[in-house]
């Protein structure tokens, strides 16, 4: 792509957060911005004012932005519901898009995202930031030099106390409160699975069969209302759908297996849990910790919590993955400890070299799906549900695109 031209659709707390502080500072032209509330539409303008450029179009139907024929690329940061409609439409009119993340509403969203990008190509980047983080592909430069053997299980979690983000859902306009009103399952699944997905090869080479979750019961939320938001005639009557803690168990190809934890609203400290376990060792991020099978790590005196807790910095110099050494050098940008930053770069660098992306639709497809089957498995008592292969086969000989 020669010159890149950005509509940005979605202009909540996230997409100004990335507008301001990583697409305009990497000096990327924005020509329309849009939100279906006309305040979040003006302040995006007037952010890409301040940086500099000339005030884009502006408006509150997304439509708008896609048939501007001065916008070639897409950046969707809108309410999780809407993601795919948009995304949809962007690669039919020829758009290059970038989606943030959110799970599936129903597995035809996935089957539909798939469809439509191998009928148009047009470049597609699911906007996983998780996946760039430092640790993450620290871990995952460790399992490919076989440092933690032969890898058998890994697990994640969004484990974040969101009550009171949820509660004043109505007041801040924000869509995770009809979410967890109306639906039970693992609804953000994509922080903890990304990373652990290209640890296990998923879609390149290995995939992840069959799935089941069950959902603690919903008590979190009511109480927090209860005394923090008592005035609230409206939430003090209503029954919250979503489980407090949602667990599930997705088996793959090769026998390996992932446990995905969902736990926002319940209060605790915020974690993604990141866990890779293999024959000759492990990380696990809650303690930020490599435990490597050594002779010495073996003795029957070894007290792991005094040796090992806290000590994956000391693995750095040597095991941070080359993308990050160089980051390093170069100054960490941008939100989200400099992964947003990293995505973004990643995803203009694919456009103009017409190189392809390294979390693709197929990626997207089958992480978003892990929502929609964790709503059907719940729903039949924690059933065993199979997993869709959007690769139709292809994962067999599908190869790992670099992280730029």
């Amino acid at each position: 792509m020669e010159k890149i031209r950005i509509g940005f659709i979605g202009l909540g707390c996230r997409g100004c957060g990335l507008l301001k502080d990583v697409v305009l500072k990497q000096n990327e032209q924005v020509a329309a911005v849009c939100d279906v509330y006309e305040d979040r539409a003006q302040k995006g303008a007037d952010l890409v004012e301040e940086a500099g450029q000339k005030r884009p179009a502006v408006s509150t139907d997304y439509r708008d932005v896609i048939r501007n024929g001065a916008v070639n690329t897409i950046i969707i940061a809108t309410a999780w519901e809407s993601h795919v409609e948009i995304a949809l439409e962007a690669m039919r009119a020829g758009k290059a898009v970038a989606m943030e993340v959110g799970g599936a509403y129903g597995l035809k969203d996935c089957w539909d995202l798939v469809e439509v990008w191998e009928k148009t190509r047009t470049p597609f980047l699911f906007l996983e930031n998780c996946c760039f983080g430092r640790r993450e592909m620290m871990a995952l430069n460790m399992v490919r030099k076989g440092l933690f053997g032969d890898v058998v299980h890994c697990a994640g979690g969004y484990q974040h106390d969101l009550r009171e983000e949820i509660a004043f859902g109505r007041e801040n306009r924000h869509y995770r409160l009809r979410n967890y009103l109306n639906r039970n399952c693992e609804n953000y699944p994509t922080h903890d699975l990304g990373p652990i997905a290209r640890v296990l090869n998923i879609n390149r080479g290995n995939r992840m069969l069959t799935l089941s979750s069950t959902a603690s019961r919903a008590a979190g939320l009511r109480d927090y209302i209860r005394e923090n938001k008592s005035d609230d005639a409206f939430l003090k009557e209503q029954t919250f759908a979503q489980g407090d803690v949602v667990t599930t168990v997705i088996k793959c190809a090769h026998g390996e297996t992932i446990v995905l934890t969902l736990d926002t609203t319940l209060p605790r400290y915020y974690s993604r849990n990141f866990t890779v376990r293999g024959t000759k060792g492990m990380y696990e991020e809650a303690t930020d910790s490599v435990f490597l099978d050594r002779p010495e790590d073996r003795a029957h005196d070894f007290d792991w919590r005094k040796t090992c807790a806290g000590n994956a910095e000391q693995y750095q110099e040597e095991y941070d993955h080359p993308v990050w050494k160089r980051y390093l050098k170069e100054g960490v940008q941008g939100g989200h400890d400099g992964m947003d930053w990293l995505e973004f770069q990643t995803f203009f660098d694919c456009l103009r070299k017409d190189a392809p992306m390294p979390v693709d639709v197929y990626d997207a497809a089958s992480w978003m799906a892990v929502t929609a089957l964790s709503e059907m498995s719940i729903a039949r008592g924690g059933a065993v549900v199979d997993v869709p292969d959007f690769t139709g086969g292809r994962w067999h000989e599908r190869k790992e695109e670099d992280m730029r």
